[in-house]
């Protein structure tokens, strides 16, 4: 097999592999979901992240105080706003965590299958 037929093969498994796994990506979302919109969901997720956050901010204020009492409000407040971006984060990743299991559980499904299919092309069974 010459460079240039390996590498069309090569781009074209890609290809395949590629839009098998954002199919998979949607479906794995519509299952979750089951008809409801995505944007009440994420609504939902942030509304439910303010405890993490509040959690976050209070833990980057008071870690912004130093040993040596140097208390600037400016970096206690930029310390409390990242902590508290940090918590909200965390905060919306975790509610939103069977939604990305089941997005990449069905994505890596039918990954798996072109996978097999590209190994059954290259290795056919011969059974005579």
């Amino acid at each position: 097999m010459g460079i240039r037929k390996w590498s069309i093969s090569s781009l074209e498994y890609g290809q395949r592999i590629l839009s098998s796994g954002l199919e998979g990506a949607r479906s794995g979302q519509e299952a979750f979901l089951r008809g409801r919109s995505f944007t009440p969901f994420l609504s939902e997720s942030v509304h439910k992240a303010w405890k993490p956050c509040m959690v976050g901010a209070c833990i980057g204020s008071l870690g912004s105080i130093s040993v040596s009492r140097h208390k600037s409000i400016s970096r206690v407040l930029r310390c409390g706003f990242m902590g508290g971006a940090i918590g909200m984060g965390f905060g919306i990743a975790w509610n939103g965590r069977g939604l990305t299991e089941s997005i990449t559980s069905n994505a890596l499904r039918n990954i798996a299958k072109v996978r097999d299919e590209n190994w059954l092309e290259s290795h056919p069974i011969d059974y005579a």
